[in-house]
């Protein structure tokens, strides 16, 4: 499956992405955890989805397992070790035209942070 991460499109195995709890354990886990855990990890690194693609596609897979209508996240952190309450997190679901075609751009290389913020999260529309 494709899961756009900020500015990135990630391709998703889930059958081989092992989730880290138990069945029973990961059922309790929240939508509102899983955000609380990429808000940390974006705080320690804010280009996440860039230095460190394997983090980031299990990030993902949580958010993908734990909400499955969800198929592109956004998070910003104003700065390295900034605090974690200062990272702003959103969720959003493409249809499967506009990740067809953010997939496409990423693979000719025209895929920029503009790019996905002007046909995904329209941070920066005048």
């Amino acid at each position: 499956m494709l899961f756009l991460l900020n500015d990135v499109v990630l391709s998703v195995d889930t059958d081989e992405l092992a989730l880290p709890l138990a069945p029973d354990l990961f059922a309790k886990v929240s939508l509102t955890y899983v955000t609380k855990l990429g808000q940390e990890l974006y705080a320690a690194e804010p280009l996440l989805h860039l230095k460190d693609p394997e983090k980031a596609q299990r990030l993902a897979a949580l958010i993908m397992a734990k909400a499955p209508d969800v198929n592109a996240a956004l998070f910003i952190a104003p700065s390295r070790g900034c605090l974690v309450e200062h990272v702003q997190a959103r969720y959003a679901q493409l249809s499967f035209e506009v990740m067809g075609s953010l997939f496409q751009q990423q693979k000719l290389g025209s895929l920029t942070n503009v790019e996905a913020d002007r046909q995904v999260w329209r941070r920066l529309a005048a």
